[in-house]
This record gives C-alpha cells, sequence and structure tokens, in this order.
C-alpha cells in the first residue's frame, strides 16, 4: 500500500483482484515466467489510483517511479500501479503511455525503470478486438506495471529463450481460448469485491 492508512474497499477489492489475476492467469498460465519469485516474496508493491483524472494518475505514477527506484529491490522488486476508475477506453489509455514514457526520462530512469501496460480492454495493433492473444495484457483494471531494468537483465540471463515467451503465450492463450479464459475468472470484481 502507498500509505499506512487502512485500505479502502476500493483499494482492497482493486488489489484482491489484481491479486487473483496475477495468480490465475500471470502466474498460472505461466505468461511471465519471473512473476512467481516476486509474488512468493512478497516483493510486489501494489499501488491504487482512486481517481479519474489522468493528469492525477501521472502525478501518482511519478510518486511511485520514484519510489520503487528508490527501494531495496530485496524488499520492492517492483509495482503494480492499479487504476480502477481511470482510462475504461484503451486508446485513451494507450496514449498515457507515451506521457508516462516521458515521465521516466524527465525523472532520469530511462535505463533503470521501464513500465508495462495492462488493460481490460488491450488490444495489440494489427488484431481485431476479440483476439484471444490480447488477454496476454489484459488485467482487471488499466495498470502501469512498474519493472527494474536489473530485474530483466537477471530473468533474461537465466531465461535464455526470453525472446520465445511471446510466441509462447499466443500459443497458450489460443489453446484455451475464449471459453478458458473466461473459466480463469480472473475480471473485475471476481475476488468477491465491487470495484
Amino acid at each position: 500500500m502507498s500509505s499506512s492508512h487502512e485500505p479502502t474497499g476500493l483499494t482492497a477489492g482493486a488489489i484482491a483482484d489484481t491479486r487473483r489475476w496475477l495468480e490465475r492467469a500471470v502466474i498460472g498460465l505461466n505468461l511471465c515466467p519471473f512473476a512467481k519469485a516476486p509474488h512468493v516474496k512478497g516483493q510486489i508493491h501494489y499501488a491504487v489510483f482512486e481517481g479519474a483524472e489522468p493528469a492525477a494518475l501521472l502525478a501518482m505514477l511519478r510518486t511511485e517511479l520514484q519510489a520503487l527506484a528508490a527501494a531495496d529491490p530485496e524488499a520492492r522488486e517492483t509495482t503494480l500501479l492499479v487504476a480502477p476508475h481511470a482510462l475504461p477506453d484503451f486508446l485513451d489509455f494507450n496514449d498515457l503511455l507515451d506521457q508516462a514514457d516521458a515521465l521516466l526520462a524527465e525523472l532520469g530512469l530511462e535505463g533503470t525503470l521501464q513500465i508495462a501496460p495492462f488493460h481490460p480492454r488491450f488490444q495489440f495493433a494489427g488484431t481485431a478486438e476479440d483476439d484471444i492473444t490480447n488477454a496476454t495484457n489484459r488485467a482487471p483494471y488499466p495498470t502501469l506495471h512498474l519493472i527494474r531494468e536489473a530485474s530483466i537483465d537477471r530473468a533474461v540471463a537465466a531465461f535464455p529463450e526470453a525472446e520465445t515467451i511471446y510466441e509462447t503465450n499466443m500459443a497458450t492463450l489460443e489453446r484455451l481460448g475464449p471459453d478458458g479464459w473466461a473459466a480463469l475468472d480472473v475480471g473485475p470484481g471476481a475476488a468477491g469485491h465491487t470495484p
């Protein structure tokens, strides 16, 4: 959590839903071979942006990027910044990514951290909206994953065929199909909370 006060219902629900997605989809389907270790070790920081205004989300992103850069990797390996009420339209979310990358550069954190996008309506260029392969980047809510470059370097060194992960994920989702993805029950409110 970003603060020491008790999480609101929205914050707790968004975190529960995001953890459920991480456990069932990302780790459960092995979409990211590097996600399990920080999850098991409790090194993933969950931050929830409760507003809807993109400028305020960028302000919180600034805070979270600085906090991750300053944190001991043994305590905080990575951050998931979840925005349940912001940018429901994927194209708007996609537009924000340029500003997020500009912020990374402004903070002098390029080469130190990077930002990976996830969204409930994520769509890769050149795919139809209902293409199941889009699910590799679909999370319950708009989410910015803040990642340490050093972690990526270590993971790639330990997993020499890292470039095959994308193709493997596509094949996994095509085998699973829309019904299999739906059966994972990893959407908003799936963990028993109403967003």
